[in-house]
């Protein structure tokens, strides 16, 4: 066990970041533990507002990027897409799903810790509104007899646990979380590999809280429209390879199983389908973690 690398503990500190990163009116810094978790903090002055500081940089309308903030000092202002203004103290932990804007409230310094994990992707410039990406559906199976048997109390519990969990993998694999459908995500990747583990990963660890999903992935163009959504044809193939696959399993269209490659992965062919709205039939593939050895 003691020399076991996942038993170890990782230390950094925020005094000492791996990187810093200008805010326009406010600064942040982060530290990079491995594994993907990527822990940030921010000193932003009063009049700071991400619409105005960070959105010419970033180029969208709003961030889009998923954040959990434990707010130090100062008071965290924020807006979901069409919802009304929010206003958190210290003490304060926000989490923020993508498609928000946030400000400075009042006049004192806001110091903030960001802990979802992906703050090196903060106030970065945002990728190019049309790119290939490997997306991931899920879906939970059998959620409404599910709900009706559960009860109301209960269900709401159970799908909170597993709306943490997916978003704890998303952020494991280098996900970005597009859009929750109440029942399921749709997340994109630049890595089709990460995005088959990821799903794996996420059909294993709910499994253990009692729920049953199927997953879909596959890769194409997209288009990033306002918002954070993303359009497109590939976008639709994606529902229909998830809404192919059996309960408890990944179908993988062939593009993205050819981009992954085999090394850590194996891929089962499960014959052709015909996929709703598209005229041609389409090979897929169940997905397994490659056994040791």
């Amino acid at each position: 066990m003691a020399n076991d690398p996942e038993r170890r503990i990782s230390s950094k500190n925020l005094d000492q970041p791996d990187g810093a990163r200008d805010m326009g009116r406010g600064s942040g810094e982060f530290v990079d533990l491995g594994n993907g978790l990527v822990i940030g903090r921010a000193t932003l002055q009063p009049g700071w507002r991400w619409s105005e500081d960070l959105r010419p940089l970033v180029g969208t309308p709003l961030c889009l990027v998923h954040h959990i903030q434990l707010v130090l000092a100062g008071r965290l202002g924020v807006r979901i897409d069409g919802g009304e203004d929010e206003v958190f103290g210290p003490g304060s932990v926000v989490d923020l799903p993508p498609g928000h804007d946030a400000w400075v409230d009042g006049d004192e310094p806001l110091v903030l810790v960001d802990m979802s994990g992906n703050s090196v992707d903060f106030g970065l410039p945002a990728p190019r509104s049309r790119s290939v990406l490997t997306m991931l559906m899920t879906d939970i199976v059998d959620s409404t007899p599910t709900a009706a048997r559960m009860g109301d109390a209960a269900w709401k519990q159970r799908l909170g646990d597993h709306n943490r969990i997916v978003r704890r993998q998303l952020e494991r694999f280098g996900g970005r979380e597009i859009d929750t459908t109440g029942d399921g995500f749709l997340a994109s990747f630049v890595s089709a590999e990460a995005a088959l583990r990821c799903a794996l990963s996420i059909r294993d660890a709910v499994a253990a809280a009692g729920l049953e999903i199927r997953a879909g992935v596959h890769t194409g163009e997209v288009d990033l429209v306002e918002g954070g959504q993303l359009r497109g044809i590939a976008v639709h193939e994606t529902a229909r390879i998830m809404s192919t696959a059996p309960p408890g399993s990944v179908y993988s269209s062939g593009l993205s199983r050819a981009l992954a490659g085999s090394g850590r992965l194996s891929f089962t062919s499960t014959g052709t389908h015909a996929l709703k709205g598209f005229e041609e039939p389409v090979e897929l593939f169940r997905v397994e973690d490659r056994p040791a050895g």
